[in-house]
C-alpha cells in the first residue's frame, strides 16, 4: 500500500491486514481538528500500527511521540517511519497495551494528546481508557482520540468528558477530556 502524509511524504506499510492504518480523510480531517494544538506537545499513539498518524505529529511539531505496537514487523516500519519524520523525537514501545502502559507510567511524564486506534472489534476502548485514567499519563488539560466504528464506539467511559464526535465514512473520532468531577487514582504499574 502507497500512503502519504503531510505534504507528500511517503510512508512504507505492511503488506497484508496486519495493521489498518488511518484512511488519509480521517487523518486530514483530525489534523485540522487539532490545527494548532500538536506543535510543542506530547504525543502518545496506541495500536500505533505502521505509525502514520505518529508520523504526522512529528511533521506538525509534536515535541514527543511515543508509540505502542505489539506486532514487531510493525515495530521496525514506525522506528522507519518516525525517523524519516521526526529525527529523533519519539520512541515506540514494542508490546501489549496493559503491559506497556503499566511501564510508561514509570518512563514517561504525561501526554497532551493520545491517539488510540485498536482494531475495532478488540473490546480494548473501555480497560485501555481505565488504565489511562489510573495511570495518569494523559495530562489534566488533554485529550484523547478513539478511532472507532459506530457500531464498536467507546460510548461513555466513566472519569471522561465526551467532548466530540466525527464520522467520516464508516470510521468515527471521539474526543475525550478528563472529567474534573472523577477521583483520579494512582494504579501500580506491574
Amino acid at each position: 500500500m502507497n500512503l502519504r502524509i503531510l505534504g507528500q511524504h511517503r510512508l512504507k506499510t505492511l503488506p497484508g491486514q496486519t495493521t489498518r492504518p488511518t484512511m488519509g480523510r480521517v487523518r486530514e480531517a483530525l489534523f485540522n481538528i487539532l490545527q494548532g494544538q500538536v506543535a510543542g506537545k506530547r504525543w502518545l499513539d496506541l495500536c500505533c500500527g505502521c505509525g502514520s498518524i505518529g508520523a504526522e505529529a512529528l511533521l506538525r511539531e509534536a515535541a514527543w511521540v511515543a508509540g505502542i505496537e505489539q506486532d514487531p514487523e510493525a515495530c521496525r516500519v514506525t522506528n522507519q517511519n518516525w525517523e524519516a519524520s521526526g529525527k529523533g523525537r519519539f520512541k515506540v514501545y514494542p508490546g501489549t497495551l496493559p503491559n506497556v502502559l503499566g511501564y510508561l507510567m514509570t518512563q514517561e511524564t504525561p501526554f497532551d494528546l493520545v491517539y488510540f486506534d485498536p482494531p475495532y472489534t478488540s473490546g480494548l476502548y473501555q480497560p485501555v481508557m481505565e488504565r489511562l485514567l489510573q495511570s495518569q499519563l494523559v495530562a489534566a488539560t488533554g485529550q484523547v482520540i478513539c478511532e472507532h466504528t459506530r457500531r464498536h464506539a467507546p460510548g461513555i467511559l466513566p472519569g471522561w468528558q465526551l467532548l466530540d464526535q466525527r464520522r467520516y465514512g464508516t470510521s468515527n473520532l471521539s474526543f475525550y477530556g478528563l472529567d474534573d468531577a472523577a477521583p483520579h487514582k494512582p494504579v501500580d504499574p506491574n
